[in-house]
C-alpha cells in the first residue's frame, strides 16, 4: 500500500467523524465562524440547519479524499485529479452558498 493513500485515509477519518456529528444537527460549536460569534449573533442562526448542511459538506469532502486515496492506491491518475477538482469546486460552492441569501438565519 502506498504511503500517500494511507495519509488520505488518515485525513478522511476525522472528516468522517465530524460529518457524522454534524449531520445529527449537533456540534455547531465546532464550526470556526460560528463559534467566534457573540452569543447574540449565534441566536440569529438556525444552528441545527447549519450543522446538518455542514455535515453534508463534510461527507462530500470525505468522498473527494476517498477518490484521491483510490487514485493513489490503484495508480489511476485521473481519480486523483477528479478528487482534487471536486474538493475545490465543493469549497467554492460552500463559500458562495453560505454567504448569500441568509439561508441559515432564523
Amino acid at each position: 500500500m502506498r504511503l500517500s493513500a494511507v495519509v488520505y485515509f488518515i485525513i478522511m477519518l476525522p472528516f468522517l467523524i465530524f460529518a457524522i456529528v454534524l449531520s445529527q444537527g449537533k456540534g455547531a460549536f465546532l464550526l470556526t465562524g460560528f463559534n467566534t460569534m457573540s452569543q447574540k449573533e449565534q441566536e440569529q442562526y438556525d444552528e441545527k440547519a447549519l450543522a446538518k448542511f455542514m455535515g453534508k459538506v463534510m461527507y462530500g469532502y470525505c468522498f473527494c479524499l476517498l477518490l484521491c486515496a483510490l487514485g493513489e492506491l490503484l495508480f489511476i491518475q485521473w481519480l486523483l485529479v477528479i478528487g482534487l477538482s471536486l474538493f475545490v469546486v465543493l469549497t467554492i460552492f460552500v463559500l458562495v452558498y453560505t454567504n448569500t441569501g441568509n439561508r441559515f438565519k432564523e
